[in-house]
């Protein structure tokens, strides 16, 4: 064409690129296309170093003109210039975005000759975590799925972190089968495409599951102190309720008092009397179910103690109402 547009010179391309708070970087490059790479965000300037020979000169992003000579085409504020002299021809990109990427040419015109040089720009998006699961409560023996997106250039990894353990599963989806009331944790996602520090967030999953009662017989003495313990794991955590022998509610008084703690349930007796010798059911309960176990506040020697514990189910040796559990389960 006789477009002295595309009409150029001698020499080669410096693409400089200038990081946020660092120094200039600079990359020579001849008639054969070459790469040069900055992070979105960033600013660069494309330079192209010339001669006093040259009569015609031209900036060009695919086949958009950018400069010809110091006339501006480009609508583009980003895009101005930085030199236009007799040695150097140079634009400048800021705020530079993933449609900027592609190639750029300086053309010239020299002693009558055209002359071209390429240089192809590489966009760069650190990962980024755009979309995960939420924070999770299920059932013990559930399925439990989860997901985690994640964008960048080039394309990231999705690595999903045990942080209980320490196991990895590679991808954006995690899937648990019929998960375990151990399993109830924090599950890390984390996305790198090595542009930037690694993209992490957490996704907590809680397991919930009936109560299981441990417990066991108490030796006690007249006129002293005892405590009876009932200990029982759930999530939600449990609600207590304690009976005597004869299905009587256990209730506080002078002698007595209740403590009801997060996983556990205290019969706290300040002076033992004959009276309060025998046999103490513990109920534990959640909206799961429930289960019960049954001890004896003994004299020493009685007795020799031994713990017991049922889940969901009568206490060993201790005959205890279907109807009383039943309404201790509406309860819940």
């Amino acid at each position: 064409m006789g477009c002295p547009l595309l009409w150029n010179a001698f020499a080669g391309v410096i693409l400089v690129l200038l990081s946020k708070g660092s120094s200039l970087h600079g990359a020579e490059f001849g008639h054969l296309p070459d790469n040069i790479t900055v992070l979105e965000g960033e600013s660069v300037i494309l330079r192209c170093r010339i001669n006093e020979e040259v009569t015609h000169k031209a900036w060009l992003n695919r086949s958009n003109i950018l400069f010809a000579g110091k006339d501006k085409w480009s609508l583009d504020k980003r895009v101005t210039m930085v030199n236009s002299n007799d040695s150097d021809f140079s634009i400048n990109i800021v705020n530079v975005q993933v449609t900027d990427e592609g190639p750029y040419t300086c053309t010239f015109q020299a002693n009558n000759k055209p002359h071209i040089a390429h240089v192809y720009l590489i966009v760069q998006v650190p990962a980024r975590i755009v979309n995960i699961s939420k924070n999770v409560s299920v059932n013990e023996g559930e399925n439990v799925n989860l997901h985690c997106l994640a964008v960048g250039r080039p394309e990231p990894t999705v690595t999903w972190k045990d942080q209980k353990y320490g196991l990895v599963s590679e991808g954006e989806f995690l899937d648990i089968t019929e998960i375990k009331r151990q399993q109830a944790e924090d599950y890390e996602c984390i996305t790198n495409n090595g542009v930037a520090p690694p993209d992490q967030r957490k996704v907590k999953v809680t397991v919930n599951y009936s109560s299981r009662i441990t417990m066991k017989n108490m030796p006690a003495h007249s006129g002293k102190t005892a405590i009876l313990r009932c200990e029982a794991m759930a999530v939600p955590p449990a609600s207590f309720e304690w009976y005597r022998d004869d299905h009587r509610p256990v209730e506080s008084d002078n002698t007595l008092r209740i403590k009801n703690e997060k996983t556990r349930s205290l019969l706290l007796f300040t002076n033992v009397t004959e009276k309060h010798f025998g046999n103490y059911t513990c109920f534990a309960s959640n909206r799961l179910g429930a289960s019960n176990a049954s001890m004896l506040l003994f004299r020493p020697g009685a007795l020799e103690g031994r713990g017991t514990a049922l889940h969901a189910g009568m206490s060993a040796g201790v005959c205890v109402w279907v109807s009383l559990f039943a309404a201790l389960l509406l309860k819940v």
